[in-house]
């Protein structure tokens, strides 16, 4: 099921369970996950991707090992807040992964998340390979820690 909004997406979780952060790049998936109870978001991996049926696969594996209860990925929208091609392939990708998941997706607006966390990785003073290695998965955390920091605070409200 792919939400609509972040209130469809929040009423199709059940109550606990990690969720999934997905940095979608066109030559790598960025994975991040959060805790059970979404307080944190978690890097995990960088997925090269190949075939659309070979990413889905690793993907799921890894939802299933997790067991995640739902998926965010990060939605480049332009700067201006339209949407560009980028974003239709990300769109296009949810759809072709939807009835595979059997678990709610939601997008996430991830403009300057790569940004930040390039910002983050220098500040730790991390080298430039090691930089080039980890920054999609580490974009996909600062996607994720979003998504929970919004479903936290509609909790609140």
């Amino acid at each position: 099921m792919i939400a609509a909004d972040w209130d469809a997406f929040r009423d199709a979780l059940p109550e606990t369970g990690p969720l999934m952060g997905l940095d979608l790049g066109t030559e790598t998936i960025g994975v991040a996950v959060s805790d059970g109870f979404r307080r944190v978001a978690s890097p995990l991996e960088t997925i090269r991707r190949k075939k659309f049926g070979v990413d889905a696969k690793a993907l799921l594996d890894i939802a299933q090992g997790r067991n995640v209860a739902g998926i965010v990925l990060g939605l480049p929208l332009n700067m201006d807040g339209s949407e560009g091609p980028r974003c239709q392939s990300t769109r296009a990708f949810a759809r072709n992964l939807d009835p595979l998941a059997g678990m709610p997706i939601g997008f996430w607006d991830e403009r300057l998340s790569t940004v930040a966390a390039e910002r983050a990785l220098l500040e730790a003073d991390t080298s430039r390979r090691r930089r080039g290695e980890v920054i999609d998965h580490v974009a996909a955390s600062f996607i994720l820690q979003g998504a929970l920091d919004r479903l936290a605070f509609m909790e609140g409200a």
